[in-house]
């Protein structure tokens, strides 16, 4: 048998001209912000698969359990043979432990991590010889439309986005980027993770675990911002701050500047005050049924849904 070789297909250049306007245009807000995506880069995807591993993170080996209790019932529902499209493959272990259950024909892995994701798929490729495997490497923030190429009318779109991703957008946000995915489905559907409302306590320790795995996640944003950006952030003169926001049923993270800071950048420059912040990453948390809303405000209905045995983390299985 001869043995396939992932093909790539790179769309995301770190140092684009746009890029660099939006992320400074995103320090020089009143609160500053800035892009999650800037979490990844090759040091940080290893830093997100360390916190995946602390004990206070429960998502990823609570939605790992959902899978292996409920696997095969989910690829009896979503059937064989189809397009598998990772958003955020990050090592691709997720997907790899549902491949032998749904039987792709074509895996394509989207990450922004382009580095480590060639890394993950070469991984992926020994341990499946004949599978069509494809990497995109793409900033899907703002779209999760593929290029073209890559789909064709003929395939049969089975999209999977889990982790509770989907929290980093808005609610609002979220309908508009799972209304992109319900336009490249044809024949299949999405398969997504969800993170939901649980006791403040356990909500923060994930988002701020003892090891400070988490604090460096947030941190290396600055480091990341320095290479693609042309900043000078010290990362020593910032910490970590991961709070729950009840009203908007969501985490958020910042990182807040521990003295007076002058951050410079090319024609650029701003100081933040003892305790301002920058805010980094959001995650909402939802209810079942208000998950299922969203699901159908993008035109998508819920099939079927899966939870943890406490209730803390949900599966769905969505069709057109």
């Amino acid at each position: 048998m001869t043995r396939r070789k992932p093909r790539f297909i790179q769309t995301h250049q770190s140092d684009s001209h746009d890029e660099r306007s939006a992320a400074i245009a995103g320090l020089m807000r009143t609160p500053a912000d800035a892009s999650p995506k800037y979490f990844y880069d090759r040091l940080g995807s290893h830093l997100f698969d360390a916190i995946t591993e602390l004990p206070e993170y429960y998502p990823t080996r609570t939605e790992a359990a959902i899978f292996a209790a409920h696997g095969a019932e989910m690829a009896q529902q979503i059937g064989g043979r189809s397009t598998f499209i990772d958003l955020g493959a990050g090592n691709c272990a997720k997907a790899a432990s549902l491949l032998p259950l749904l039987d792709p024909a074509r895996y394509v892995a989207v990450d922004i991590s382009a580095d480590y994701l060639r890394d993950a798929l070469r991984r992926l490729q020994k341990e499946h010889h004949a599978l069509d495997v494809v990497g995109v490497g793409m900033d899907f923030s703002h779209s999760p439309t593929l290029p073209s190429g890559v789909l064709s009318q003929e395939d049969r779109t089975v999209f999977f986005y889990p982790g509770s991703s989907i929290g980093n957008f808005t609610p609002d946000e979220a309908a508009t980027f799972l209304a992109g995915i319900r336009a490249q489905v044809h024949g299949g559907g999405l398969l997504i993770g969800v993170d939901l409302v649980k006791p403040k306590a356990v909500l923060e320790a994930a988002y701020d675990d003892a090891l400070g795995v988490t604090a460096a996640f947030n941190l290396n944003l600055l480091r990341n911002l320095n290479r693609s950006v042309g900043t000078d952030f010290d990362p020593r003169q910032w910490r970590h701050v991961a709070l729950f926001n009840e009203g908007a049923s969501r985490i958020e993270m910042h990182l807040e500047a521990r003295r007076e800071v002058d951050v410079r950048w090319p024609n650029g420059r701003r100081w933040f005050r003892e305790g301002e912040r920058i805010h980094t990453e959001i995650s909402c948390k939802y209810t079942v049924d208000s998950f299922a809303a969203l699901l159908g405000r993008a035109g998508f209905q819920s099939n079927q849904c899966w939870t943890s045995a406490d209730g803390w983390f949900a599966v769905f299985w969505a069709r057109v």
